[in-house]
């Protein structure tokens, strides 16, 4: 494949434009055109379509855009890593996650980590599910922490970790504070939500429509688990929460567990990697050393 043909091709179909993917490239329109007419040549495939004054990406252009994208984003992840072997002479580890295994359970993994590999340099990015996976799509990331059940992405490959407790909160003085209610029940109170892209929002929708009521009312929508919980312990609201992040509060009685008859609820926490990538590089292996050895 023509990799500066391909090029150009992500160029239009970021753009939007053949004329503003010339403009921004500081070449020739009809060039870009050639170009693009001779890599749908070589794929067999039609990858534009005119629409109105403008271009639009067919099914198979969609398709290899994306595509593209995850290999102009290897190129980068390439060059940043060979950077920073020229300059520092350590490798560094890019982690992403979701906001409980961010605030709960990879300190201390990292902590290890240091303890025994003090050179390896390492970021980690907190973010919701949706996220995190394009994080690691795209090469922003080595590898990624995630608590979701379903909709696995068929390019990432999920290791289970562990399951973690979920319950229902509400603020300590709540009239359903220690009560056992039903879904439905609950349902009537002004939820505490999070972010459209978070598994804990997608999951609740899910536990609805799976028990035929409607999905619970917005009252609040924050972006972080941290954030969500003293919302309610300041007296507002009720959400589905982790243990590992709640029980700290209902010990301190700012907020209280309702029981919801005949459900309880587990959600495992998997490490995500890319698919068929191999080698990894040391400083990826000695974490996933530490992981298992934490975590087994």
């Amino acid at each position: 494949m023509n990799l500066h043909a391909l090029r150009l091709f992500t160029k239009v179909a970021e753009l939007n434009s053949v004329s503003k993917a010339a403009q921004a490239l500081m070449i020739s329109q009809p060039a870009v055109t050639i170009q693009i007419r001779n890599l749908e040549k070589e794929l067999g495939l039609i990858l534009l379509e005119s629409k109105g004054r403008g271009i639009t990406l067919t099914q198979s252009g969609a398709f290899l855009y994306k595509q593209a994208q995850r290999l102009f984003d290897l190129e980068i992840d390439i060059e940043n890593k060979v950077e920073q072997l020229k300059n520092t002479g350590h490798e560094e580890l890019q982690i992403a996650s979701t906001h409980v295994p961010s605030h709960f359970l990879l300190p201390k993994l990292l902590a290890h980590f240091k303890q025994v590999y003090p050179t390896t340099h390492i970021h980690l990015k907190t973010a919701n599910s949706q996220q995190v996976i394009e994080e690691l799509l795209h090469y922003k990331a080595d590898l990624a922490f995630i608590v979701k059940e379903d909709g696995h992405h068929p390019d990432i490959h999920y290791q289970f970790l562990m399951n973690l407790d979920y319950w229902f909160i509400v603020p300590y003085n709540h009239s359903l504070a220690g009560q056992t209610v039903s879904l439905s029940e609950l349902m009537q109170q002004p939820f505490v939500t999070r972010e459209d892209g978070s598994s804990t929002k997608e999951y609740l929708n899910a536990l609805c429509k799976v028990h035929k009521i409607p999905p619970p009312k917005v009252g609040l929508q924050l972006d972080g688990i941290n954030e969500s919980i003293h919302a309610i312990a300041a007296g507002f609201g009720t959400m589905l929460a982790p243990s590992i992040a709640a029980s700290r509060f209902i010990q301190q009685q700012q907020i209280a567990r309702v029981f919801i008859k005949n459900i309880d609820i587990q959600r495992p926490v998997y490490l995500c990697t890319r698919k068929n990538e191999q080698p990894h590089s040391s400083s990826f292996n000695n974490f996933l050393h530490i992981i298992h050895e934490t975590t087994s």
